[in-house]
């Protein structure tokens, strides 16, 4: 696979898809009022696999991939898809995930899984490195990514990772807390 085309494919479809399903899963949630069944301690799972995505994200945007930063994102993924277990299995506890709200966490595991491939395809001799294999020595080092990324894709990425990511899934968890403040008051009196 020619390294330019796997990095096109990386930065405008894989995480341009991710983000549009995260921002679909929120949509989900929202038709599914979650704040008055699974709540905001479902939305604090959602903010959690949102962290754990954000560090290797982050990590290829502005470090040289290396095996460190592969390492990391092997760790990430395996987090988020502890999380997201522990996530789909509280919400099916507490509400209706509907088959649309199903499909559309086949693709928030999935993505994540493709993207890491790519990484890991494009730096082979570092992840084999990883396992004392290959070719080169591991380097664990930190060093921003040379060149970097041109300016308007990093400020277009986090722009949407905010708009359609933090800010939806915060709104999220707003709403449960608000509802589960007003339950409360109802409560007491």
């Amino acid at each position: 696979m020619e390294s330019g085309a796997a990095e096109a494919v990386l930065m405008y479809f894989v995480l341009p898809l991710w983000l549009a399903a995260g921002f679909a899963d929120y949509l989900c949630h929202r038709a599914a009022s979650i704040e008055a069944t699974s709540g905001w301690k479902e939305s604090l799972l959602h903010l959690l696999q949102l962290g754990e995505m954000a560090v290797p994200i982050l990590a290829a945007i502005f470090l040289e991939i290396n095996a460190l930063v592969i390492a990391t994102m092997i760790v990430c993924f395996i987090a988020h898809e502890a999380t997201a277990y522990w996530d789909v299995s509280y919400a099916n506890r507490t509400r209706e995930v509907t088959p649309i709200e199903q499909q559309i966490h086949s693709l928030l595991e999935m993505l994540p899984l493709m993207g890491l491939l790519i990484v890991v395809t494009l730096h082979w001799q570092q992840f084999l490195a990883l396992f004392g294999l290959g070719q080169e020595a591991a380097d664990f080092g930190l060093r921003l990514k040379q060149p970097p990324l041109p300016w308007i894709y990093v400020t277009v990425v986090l722009v949407l990772v905010l708009l359609f990511e933090i800010l939806p899934y915060l709104e999220e968890l707003w709403r449960g807390i608000r509802l589960r403040k007003q339950s409360k008051l109802h409560t007491r009196v």
